[in-house]
This record gives structure tokens, C-alpha cells and sequence, in this order.
């Protein structure tokens, strides 16, 4: 190969680069909204730099070596070298310290993913074929509710259903009722399932975590404070034939207007224990008044038929 191609095809690979240097955020790995998504994406361009440096290193000397040893320049072997000692050792040890060098962020992300401590609010997240169901533990408790596919993308996954699903808004990405949590609240989930295995998964949280049969599994996420909107994901684990049709929606709001949404949902609760007890009450009513005729009867019974001493005594 002349040096004038080599030179081409390094120069077809440098202009490739610069044409998708636009769509860069879309190859690269999603920054995400959580603390976590952060820490995991700075991880991830740590060792993308590192694998960059070392492929420039690697593929410079190569280049160098094939252009300036090459045959048509009369480049002769070298038959009596056997190994380098101080090569070797160099060749190890920079490869031990950059191993080491990754490995010391990595093991601080990884305690940090699994440090659950100082959350301000507890959700219980049980799969189910194929929904969600999420339970609020602390100040939320007594909240609870079912989330499950949207009518819409329902309707228009039946077969004959004459909707074309491209029409529909978030095609198997939306839900009747969302997850509602609060921005810069450090959020812990409690994962498990009812049936078989499932697996909670937003991308643009950097979080996943699987939920199984009969285990508690935890994961945190702590969306940043201006990030509030809407975020989907999906089940990530082949659950059954309605794998795809288990979507997962969380809704983030500011801490104000998470307040406001918990006060809500439990005004909501207390109405709805009102009207179930109002409408008990009238069905109870003649149930009570049989009750105490029934025990005038039973006393007025029991007193004649006590011995007549007795009733003379009374």
C-alpha cells in the first residue's frame, strides 16, 4: 500500500468524524436527569478518553512504523534482537496503573448506586403480568395505585383495530395513572414481584433493577432540581406474552407541587371513604332498629318466664 493511500483513507476517516460530529449527543451514551445518570455518564467519558488515548498511542506507533520501515524503503529486519527487559516492564506496568486508574471511580459509583441511605420518600414497586403497582410508604403512605397500558396504545395494539399506531402519541409508552415523584428528593424504590420477573427500567434515569418473586431489590433515583417533566421506560425483562405492553411512566414534579399532589390523592382517599361509609349507613339503620326490637322481645320473653317469686319481687 503507497503512502499516498494510506494518507487517503486516513483523511476519508477524518472527514466521516467531522460529518457526524453533529449527531454526537445521539451515538454517545445519554446524559440523563438523575445524580446517578451523571456520575455514570462522567464515568463512562472518563474511560471513553482513556480508550482514545490509548488507540491514538497504539495505532500512531503502528502507522509510524509501517510507513517508515516499509519494504519499497529497503527496511531490513532486525534478526538478532530477542526481547527488551525495560520494554516489557513498561508495556505492564502502564496498563496496570490505567486498569487501576478506572477501576478506583468505578468502585465509588458502584457503592454509591447501592447507598440508600437519607432517602426522603419510599416506594414500594410490585410487577405484575403486566402492570405496575405502586405503594407510598412514609409521609405519601395510604397512596396506591395500579399502573397499566393507556387505552389508546391498547386500542391500537388489537388486531382489526383499524389504528394505525404511528397516530397514537407515545405508542407503548403510556400509562392510565404515572409514578409521581418529587425533583432533588432522594427517591428509594423497593422492588419485587407478584408472578414472575420483571425489571424497572428509565433510560434517562440511568436506573435499572430487576424485580423478583419473593425479594426485596433497591434502587434510588434522585432526579435533579429543574429536570421536572415526564420520563419513560419499560419493563426490561421477557415476562410473557405481554412483555411489551408494560410500559413505565414517572411523572416529576417540584417538591411544591409534589405536596400538592399527595395532598390531593388523600383528600381523594377521605372522599371516597366518606361516600363508601354515607352509603353503608342507611342499609345499616333498619339492621339496628331490628336489633333493639329484638332485644325488647328477648327481655319481655326471659321476664315471663321467670319464676313468679320473682316477678312479684320486680
Amino acid at each position: 500500500m503507497s503512502f499516498g493511500r494510506v494518507l487517503g483513507i486516513l483523511a476519508g476517516l477524518l472527514g466521516a468524524g467531522t460529518a457526524g460530529a453533529g449527531s454526537w449527543p445521539a451515538m454517545n451514551m445519554p446524559v440523563g436527569v438523575t445524580v446517578l445518570s451523571h456520575s455514570i455518564y462522567d464515568l463512562h467519558m472518563e474511560v471513553l478518553w482513556v480508550c482514545v488515548a490509548i488507540a491514538a498511542i497504539v495505532f500512531g506507533v503502528m502507522i509510524v512504523a509501517m510507513i517508515r520501515f516499509r519494504h519499497s524503503k529497503g527496511a531490513v529486519p532486525d534478526i538478532n534482537m530477542t526481547h527488551s527487559t525495560k520494554a516489557e516492564i513498561i508495556w505492564t506496568v502502564i496498563p496496570v496503573l490505567i486498569l487501576i486508574a478506572i477501576a478506583i471511580p468505578a468502585a465509588k459509583g458502584i457503592l454509591q448506586i447501592e447507598d440508600m441511605r437519607g432517602a426522603g420518600l419510599t416506594i414500594r414497586v410490585t410487577g405484575y403480568q403486566w402492570k405496575w403497582q405502586y405503594t407510598y410508604l412514609g409521609k405519601a403512605s395510604g397512596i396506591s395505585f395500579f399502573s397499566t397500558l393507556s387505552q389508546s396504545s391498547n386500542f391500537a395494539s388489537q388486531l382489526h383495530s383499524g389504528i394505525d399506531p404511528r397516530t397514537v402519541p407515545h405508542y407503548l409508552l403510556s400509562v392510565d395513572h404515572p409514578l409521581v415523584i418529587p425533583s432533588g428528593v432522594k427517591v428509594r424504590l423497593l422492588l419485587t414481584s407478584a408472578d414472575v420477573i420483571h425489571a424497572w427500567w428509565v433510560p434517562d434515569f440511568g436506573a435499572k433493577r430487576s424485580a423478583i418473586p419473593g425479594f426485596i431489590n433497591e434502587l434510588w433515583i434522585k432526579v435533579l432540581p429543574g429536570k421536572e417533566g415526564v420520563y419513560r421506560g419499560q419493563c426490561a425483562a421477557l415476562c410473557g406474552r405481554g412483555h411489551a405492553f408494560m410500559p413505565i411512566v414517572v411523572d416529576v414534579k417540584t417538591p411544591a407541587d409534589f405536596d400538592k399532589w399527595v395532598a390531593q390523592q388523600k383528600a381523594a382517599l377521605k372522599q371516597a371513604a366518606a361516600a363508601s361509609a354515607a352509603a353503608a349507613a342507611p342499609n345499616n339503620a333498619p339492621v339496628a332498629k331490628a336489633g333493639a326490637a329484638g332485644r325488647a322481645i328477648e327481655a319481655t320473653v326471659h321476664r315471663a318466664t321467670r319464676p313468679l317469686m320473682a316477678r312479684v319481687l320486680d
